[in-house]
């Protein structure tokens, strides 16, 4: 096993961008409309989102600009998930009196300035906004732009799901983001008392597959990549399909577990499938 580092994403958003206009380009109308994984969302409503994230990102992040403050508290992570989908909301529900063409025309525009945007980032300085599904209150450049990548990766497979599109699977495109996600696995364990020493492995099959375990040390877990040279005390396997959905919430309560393979101390391993890398 190997302590984790930095996930460098920052070459891929150009190519997954690309993708997205390929995708966007090749809808027809009744395509925008289609209904989503995102509950209420159609296709076109997900591309708004996405929109959405360029322009909060480009205004905040490149041109320092600071909308007016909440009025909640949002180090109460309640707060910060009902502050985020009332703010998405807003968004979505004005975007509707975009056409699709709009639309995408607009994407195409912010696309590339976002990707210049996270180029000319200093990957290791603090972000501007931590990655709260992973527990952080402070985070450096490369994993919120990693989440970022996440949330394109995420919602551009939702849109083409919807449309009956060819999923993006390649292991280029698609490790990344679950080695990504599965920075939420100690903030998933948090909770759990064991013995120092105690290993949980997560193995993901398919093009993009992977191991990683979390390690009790030191009163905390740990993550790493790879597992441990004898077993496991849980092991967790799921084929990559299986593990974006669930780390992404789109199963229902109960629909997961019949998805995947638990290993081991079954207690032990059943908490993975709590794994949340989204917030909102």
């Amino acid at each position: 096993m190997i302590a984790v580092g930095p996930v460098p994403v920052v070459s891929l958003f150009p190519e997954l961008h690309a993708k997205l206009m390929e995708s966007l380009a090749g809808m027809d109308h009744a395509d925008w409309t289609r209904p989503t994984a995102c509950p209420g969302w159609s296709v076109r409503d997900l591309a708004a989102h996405l929109l959405d994230g360029d322009i909060r990102k480009l205004s905040g992040s490149r041109d320092g600009f600071r909308p007016p403050p909440p009025a909640v508290d949002l180090s109460d992570y309640q707060n910060l998930v009902a502050f985020l989908n009332d703010l998405n909301a807003q968004w979505v529900a004005v975007a509707r009196r975009m056409s699709p063409r709009l639309l995408t025309e607009f994407l195409a525009l912010t696309g590339p300035q976002v990707s210049a945007l996270f180029a000319s980032l200093d990957p290791q300085a603090p972000a501007r906004i931590p990655v709260a599904w992973a527990g952080d209150t402070v985070s450096p450049n490369w994993f919120d732009i990693g989440r970022e990548y996440t949330e394109r990766w995420h919602h551009q497979q939702q849109i083409r799901d919807a449309a009956g599109q060819p999923p993006i699977t390649s292991r280029k495109l698609l490790h990344p983001v679950l080695a990504l996600f599965l920075r939420a696995l100690p903030h998933t364990y948090r909770h759990v008392e064991a013995p120092p020493g105690t290993t949980i492995t997560v193995r993901i099959s398919g093009e993009a597959r992977g191991d990683w375990s979390v390690l009790r040390e030191g009163g905390r877990w740990s993550l790493f990549d790879g597992a441990p040279s004898s077993s496991a005390h849980a092991e967790v396997h799921l084929q990559q399909d299986t593990a974006w959905r669930l780390l992404t919430n789109a199963y229902k309560s109960g629909e997961a577990a019949a998805l995947v393979e638990c290993k081991g101390d079954a207690a032990l391993a059943s908490v993975f499938l709590r794994t949340a890398a989204v917030v909102a």
